[in-house]
């Protein structure tokens, strides 16, 4: 890759890593629907004009049997399940455990015929994915710093993420992921609109709360998105998908460093097992975490 292909890979491996430290500020003072919903509003405000300047948000709409359950799949129940569960757990933790995303993709591929599952690289990474996951949910939950019940939350999200793109690529590849997103974004904030009129706070949000809102729905809700198909439009949908473990990587260290979080037992023997479980299990596959 050039350098500047190199720099935009590490850009968007950054800001894909850095939603579950935003999240983990902003749930001091909001509901989960609220930061939901704030999210996808902002996100959706961006897209969509995007999307029209493309010409490619009628047919988006046309597919909307397929982007709606999308959209239910990759942030309707997943972006919630995320922010309630890092109420009672760390951010590194949770983009730790987001990276078993390609292994679930892996064996949802699996399930609906794809042989190239049983290759035995990939028959591998699932093993050592599964072995880093269990390492990690037995650690952090028997040593009693996490919650069983918010680490569960993660992985079901997890699985939808993994559903989500999955079906989405089988069903309309052709269709631009832009306007895909750009509506899924604006039928969640429809979803949560309902649910934010009965959760709001009762006093106005702090400065930083409010920045943190809106660098959340900028940077990995929208940016992220606009630079990732950018990036695999230059250099291949195979290399692009390897942003994931980066932004896996620094969900970890900015946790340590930006929020004190402990790099604990079950972070320091489930990390690599993980992530080069996923590596493996997910060879060609095109994934995108937020």
């Amino acid at each position: 890759m050039s350098r500047r292909n190199w720099l935009l890979f590490l850009f968007v491996g950054f800001i894909w890593g850095i939603p579950y430290l935003l999240i983990k500020v902003a749930v001091e003072e909001l509901s989960p629907p609220v930061i939901v919903f704030s999210r996808v509003a902002i996100g959706s405000l961006i897209l969509i004009p995007i999307a029209m300047r493309r010409g490619s948000l009628r047919p988006a709409l046309k597919a909307w049997r397929y982007v709606i359950p999308y959209a239910v799949g990759e942030m309707v129940i997943p972006w919630f399940l995320i922010t309630a569960a890092e109420v009672k757990m760390s951010s590194g933790l949770a983009g730790l455990l987001v990276a078993t995303v390609p292994i679930w993709a892996t064996i949802i591929a699996s399930l609906h015929g794809d042989k190239t599952v049983w290759h035995h690289k990939r028959l591998l990474g699932i093993l050592i994915g599964f072995i880093g996951i269990i390492l990690v949910v037995g650690i952090e939950s028997f040593s009693g710093r996490q919650s069983i019940v918010a680490i569960l939350m993660i992985l079901v999200a997890s699985i939808g993420y993994a559903w989500a793109v999955t079906m989405v690529t089988t069903k309309i590849p052709e269709i631009d992921p832009i306007s895909i997103n750009a509506i899924a974004m604006a039928f969640t904030s429809i979803v949560y609109l309902p649910l934010v009129a009965i959760n709001l706070p009762d006093q106005m949000p702090s400065a930083k709360v409010l920045t943190t809102i809106l660098a959340l729905g900028l940077f990995p809700t929208a940016l992220a998105f606009i630079l990732f198909f950018q990036l695999i439009s230059v250099i291949g949908a195979a290399r692009g998908s390897l942003v994931t473990y980066l932004n896996t990587a620094f969900a970890v260290v900015l946790g340590v460093i930006v929020l004190n979080e402990p790099f604990t037992l079950g972070i320091a023997l489930g990390l690599p097992l993980v992530l080069i479980g996923s590596y493996f299990a997910g060879r060609n596959a095109v994934i995108s975490v937020q």
